[in-house]
């Protein structure tokens, strides 16, 4: 994997982990991670806003991420999320094919469809 694929794995699964965890960290290292991966401002605007050094901005940015890793490495929801979300998709792969050999059965292929659909909005 190239470096900017790798980053942008991780800006993906620091905007998951603070989606489900952001809650969970201070109010300031909450800001800061808004402004940076929401808002899309760079470390020195961050720290011009808030009259700090962007070295500070940088160190508490680090801090939120680890923490967040460690409330996944604890809770595990994302990775529960993710490992669902796998299931449901081969379920509805499944009901695909199941489908295309029984014709007759889709009012009821499509309603447990329809349910699967629930667990991931």
């Amino acid at each position: 994997m190239n470096k900017a694929n790798k980053e942008l794995n991780n800006v993906a699964e620091a905007n998951q982990l603070f989606d489900l965890y952001g809650g969970l960290l201070t109010e300031k290292k909450r800001q800061f991670m808004e402004l940076y991966y929401e808002e899309d401002m760079s470390l020195a605007e961050i720290a011009e806003e808030f009259n700090i050094s962007r070295a500070a901005v940088h160190d508490s940015l680090k801090s939120a991420e680890k923490s967040l890793r460690e409330y996944e490495k604890k809770l595990g929801l994302l990775s529960g999320y993710r490992e669902r979300e796998i299931t449901i998709n081969k379920i509805a792969d499944e009901m695909e094919r199941l489908l295309k050999e029984n014709p007759e059965a889709e009012t009821r292929i499509l309603e447990i469809k329809r349910l699967l659909e629930t667990f991931t909005e």
